[in-house]
């Protein structure tokens, strides 16, 4: 007889195939300085954010582009995000912006990265344990790693499945929806494994009062008569740098972008619908909750801003010169 459980973790171990480990640079970042990963990336297992999840952290990408230079997309606007969650939860990095923005390039030049995401991360070191220790220090740190379509190269153009997660999305008084922050993802980590083990690709969460909030790593955007609406800064959401990006695009094409509140029934019966991040990039969505999202294929308002999108990041479009950070 197999136990329960068993049968759980064999589907658990079924979905983990084919999930490449990750490719990271030989050296980090780490409070102003180059390290080498072999001797600095490992962590004290008192390290307290290891314990209370009190830590803040970015996903920024850098692009080879058309003409074979090197940018970091919006890396301003990142450490910008990075530095108002760090005090939104009271740290005080012994770095500053500047310093963390100057770090990003650097590092990519050490780890002779053309292409990667990079990941800025601000961690409460050990010292005091408990809840409360004002005193540990505060680390900051930038990994790099390659990383390709963060849904599957075919997601972006074939679109992906999705399910409304019975978990809901942190009530705006209960944590803060608006920092990126580390102890924060447990919500997201366990709606995209209730999505992957019940077969489909990523978990739409709904907020506390049913209306659509974001992904689990996306913001989403709904496409309904020609007309883009998606959910305000006001609620339960991340002020996605890429979700301020294709609003801007789409309203440079003549699209009328709305902010407001989104029901679920207006999510089944959208034309189009797709996701946007720096991880996500833009990708469209075909099925929510077995509904078919419109002809269940990308649609075409999607199609567009996706290539405008690609072609600022990665092609020749010079339209936002103010966007990219050379290397």
């Amino acid at each position: 007889m197999v136990a329960a459980g068993a049968h759980a973790g064999a589907d658990i171990a079924n979905q983990t195939e084919g999930f490449a480990l990750v490719e990271h640079g030989e050296h980090i970042w780490r409070n102003g300085e180059i390290v080498d990963w072999a001797t600095a990336g490992s962590t004290s297992l008192l390290t307290h954010t290891l314990h209370y999840g009190v830590g803040a952290f970015e996903g920024i990408r850098a692009y080879k582009r058309g003409k074979g230079e090197t940018t970091i997309f919006r890396l301003k606007e990142h450490i910008n995000r990075l530095f108002e969650s760090c005090r939104l939860v009271m740290l005080k990095p012994r770095v500053s912006a500047e310093q963390v923005a100057e770090g990003c390039v650097q590092i990519l030049l050490a780890n002779k990265l053309d292409e990667a995401y990079l990941r800025p991360l601000v961690t409460v070191g050990e010292g005091t344990m408990g809840v409360y220790a004002p005193n540990n220090p505060i680390d900051t740190h930038i990994i790099t790693w390659k990383w390709g379509a963060y849904l599957g190269t075919e997601a972006l153009e074939k679109g992906i499945r999705c399910k409304v997660s019975s978990f809901s999305r942190h009530h705006i008084n209960v944590s803060f929806a608006k920092g990126k922050l580390v102890g924060q993802y447990i919500n997201s980590v366990m709606a995209k494994q209730e999505a992957k083990l019940d077969g489909f690709d990523e978990a739409i969460l709904t907020d506390v009062n049913g209306y659509v909030s974001e992904g689990s790593g996306e913001n989403i955007f709904i496409v309904k008569n020609g007309t883009i609406t998606t959910p305000p800064l006001s609620a339960s959401i991340l002020a996605g740098i890429t979700r301020e990006t294709l609003m801007t695009l789409a309203r440079e094409a003549g699209i009328t972008v709305r902010e407001e509140y989104v029901t679920r029934d207006e999510l089944y019966l959208a034309d189009e619908v797709f996701f946007t991040g720096t991880a996500a990039e833009v990708t469209p969505v075909i099925e929510v909750d077995h509904r078919v999202i419109g002809a269940g294929v990308r649609g075409e308002i999607t199609k567009s801003l996706q290539a405008r999108y690609f072609d600022i990041v990665k092609g020749t479009d010079e339209s936002h010169p103010e966007w990219h950070t050379p290397v």
